[in-house]
């Protein structure tokens, strides 16, 4: 397993339409462990193919129990609910903007060996597929949003957030 360099806006990879995974070999297997690594090593919560420069559809994404949910050739089925909340990119650093998603997402792929299967999630697990998975499609989560958070901004919000749970 290696870690691989982000890359960030305004590189080409992230604009563009990925293509379907067809051959489930150790390749694959390799990218996606690579993947892991480096999501594990940035502290984000899910990362997509394009962000290391391959334009293939395949994401990680750790849901709330900390697993790591490999999704190869991934397509949302259903969708249920709304939030909105606070978002981010790893190809996008030190920048946040509020953005509104389904709150339950169902998402049907492929796991590394080619086998087909469905996983449902709600709350940042939601966000996080929507996110990974419109990067396949050559979107950033800037799209959703007229506002990107200044530090001062997002302290407030962060603090905010803070003061409403207690």
């Amino acid at each position: 397993m290696a870690l691989r360099k982000i890359v960030l806006q305004g590189d080409e990879c992230l604009t563009k339409v990925c293509r379907p995974v067809t051959e489930f070999n150790q390749r694959l297997h390799t990218l996606i462990d690579d993947m892991k690594e480096t999501l594990l090593d940035s502290g984000g919560v899910g990362l997509a193919a394009p962000q290391v420069g391959v334009l293939r559809r395949v994401c990680v994404v750790m849901n709330e129990d900390e697993d790591i949910i490999e999704l190869v050739n991934p397509e949302i089925i259903a969708a249920e609910g709304e939030q909105t909340g606070l978002e981010g990119c790893l190809s996008i650093p030190g920048k946040f903007g509020i953005v509104t998603r389904p709150y339950t997402v169902r998402v049907r792929a492929q796991d590394r060996d080619g086998n087909f299967f469905e996983v449902e999630d709600e709350e940042l697990t939601a966000r996080c597929f929507c996110h990974e998975i419109e990067h396949l499609d050559g979107h950033l989560f800037v799209e959703h949003t007229d506002h990107l958070m200044t530090e001062e901004e997002l302290e407030e919000y962060m603090n905010q957030q803070e003061e409403d749970e207690e």
